[in-house]
């Protein structure tokens, strides 16, 4: 048999095997993407829009317009409540805008690109969810270093305040795949808006970031009480402002690892479907 007889093996063909080094490349690969996307950030800062102004615009309407008739005119009291609540609803809203990136790279074409390199098949999309650490970051100090401004003040101290932000950015992360699942579904990115929005806006108003559980009617009650995000803002309301936190902190954990366990494979599932 001559060289040119020999068989051919794609360069990709061990990536995705379970050995030793399988990790470790994922890992080296995932950065490298998520570096791409910070980059692709740097250059259009617009695209913070949505963890920035945004959040902002919301803490401001909810807290002068809706914030004296809420609290019984105790504005700076409700702005205490509202703000770990809002920090909740601002990372869940953030991560819509992964789901359309990915989904209008799939359209240009950048993934067939990604396919023909010799790295991990599931790297496009790690990399791109951990570049959205920097967005969640983002939302975190924008929404403490405004509130500050408005009179917002942590009551438990920094460590616990660090906390909170480390729990938020981590929760974002594992919601932040639903996003991704949809993205790989449909076909366009403004779709992609259009069903995130239909998830996200009944999880954040129909939880207890504006008003507590128990002012809700009772049939409303039930739908707060297993919805993810109730103990994820119980939990940072306690982180920084004080209160209870461990029974909030067992649910959120429960929560993540239920995103990750459900959402992850789909996402990578409709991944190898779609690109």
């Amino acid at each position: 048999m001559t060289t040119l007889d020999l068989p051919v093996r794609p360069v990709t063909a061990d990536i995705d095997r379970p050995r030793g080094g399988a990790l470790a490349a994922l890992v080296r690969h995932s950065v490298a993407l998520a570096r791409r996307s910070l980059i692709k950030t740097m250059r259009t800062p617009e695209a913070l829009i949505d963890v920035t102004l945004q959040p902002v615009i919301f803490l401001l309407l909810f807290t002068y317009l809706l914030g004296g008739a809420i609290s019984g005119g105790d504005r700076a009291g409700y702005l205490q409540f509202l703000l770990p609540g809002m920090l909740a609803q601002s990372l869940a809203m953030g991560g819509i805008a992964l789901g359309q990136n990915l989904n209008a790279d799939i359209e240009k074409g950048v993934f067939d690109r990604f396919r023909s390199l010799p790295v991990a098949r599931s790297a496009p999309l790690v990399g791109a969810v951990a570049a959205d650490v920097v967005r969640y970051l983002t939302v975190c100090l924008v929404m403490l270093g405004f509130g500050y401004v408005m009179g917002f003040r942590v009551e438990t101290g920094f460590l616990p305040a660090v906390a909170a932000v480390s729990l938020s950015i981590a929760f974002g992360l594992c919601f932040c795949w639903i996003s991704v699942w949809v993205g790989m579904l449909v076909r366009t990115s403004g779709a992609v808006q259009g069903v995130m929005f239909l998830l996200v806006f009944p999880l954040s108003f129909g939880s207890n970031v504006f008003v507590a559980t128990d002012t809700l009617p009772g049939w409303l009650q039930g739908f707060v009480q297993v919805n993810p995000i109730t103990p994820l803002v119980g939990t940072i309301r306690g982180l920084l402002i004080g209160g209870p936190v461990a029974s909030h902190l067992v649910w959120t954990l429960v929560w993540m690892a239920g995103l990750l366990v459900v959402f992850v494979p789909l996402a990578l599932r409709a991944y190898s479907r779609r690109a």
